[in-house]
């Protein structure tokens, strides 16, 4: 979907801020909120890419002003309301608790499991049986699809109707497309695709660079020679 998760490209929000290299320190809500999602995951509550795309559903104004993490938060939060393991009014309640008692006891929880969520948590390999022949080979032209969908896609809009070059077949993996919104895995093709600078950025693009971008088969078609 279309949206300001998706910034490859987009100009008008500054240069990246690049810290030095410098050893980055999280707050302990941070790592809480971290384990939370690790937990939710592999308790089978939703699926990762369910709850990317509850980030993607943020509105605007409040996805930029969020943290990295303050994002985390808001998805996991909405994803646990939309299914039912907790109210709106149990979290505000809660929320209201805690300003009035920081160090109130934390209730018992339900012993809430949702099975059949999805088998990708964090750091587990997404790839499927290979069920057939994947339809492009390494050096193959493509053109990645010049489609804005409503819902998921890892097709970032930046890569939309512009020519490359299939430089590593990568496997079958899961389709964030259908994962997210419960229809299966759906696993196709995955491919490294070269994308020369020029084509994407044209004369503002650095000299002879190239970015190389995972891309699932049904987000490509093929360039044919003549």
């Amino acid at each position: 979907m279309n949206g300001a998760h998706d910034l490859g490209g987009m100009h008008g929000f500054g240069p990246v801020v690049a810290d030095g290299g410098s050893h980055v320190r999280y707050a302990t809500w941070e790592y809480r909120t971290h384990a939370l999602l690790r937990v939710a995951l592999q308790g089978g509550l939703f699926n990762v890419d369910e709850f990317r795309h509850a980030i993607e559903r943020l509105n605007p104004a409040e996805y930029l002003a969020s943290s990295y993490y303050e994002r985390w938060q808001k998805s996991i939060e909405r994803l646990l309301v939309e299914k039912g393991v907790v109210t709106s009014e149990t979290v505000s309640a809660r929320m209201a608790l805690l300003r009035d008692q920081p160090n109130a006891t934390l209730p018992e929880p339900p012993p809430t499991v949702m099975p059949g969520a999805g088998r990708v948590v964090l750091g587990v390999p997404t790839m499927a049986p290979l069920r057939a022949e994947p339809g492009f080979r390494e050096g193959d032209a493509v053109r990645a699809r010049n489609e804005h969908r409503t819902g998921h896609t890892r097709l970032p809009r930046y890569v939309r109707g512009r020519r490359g070059v299939i430089h590593r077949v990568l496997g079958v993996h899961v389709f964030p497309d259908t994962h997210a919104h419960g229809r299966g895995e759906q696993a196709q093709p995955l491919y490294s695709v070269r994308f020369e600078a020029s084509e994407l950025w044209s004369e503002s693009a650095e000299a002879a660079a190239a970015v190389y971008v995972d891309l699932w088969e049904s987000y490509l078609e093929p360039i044919l020679a003549g």
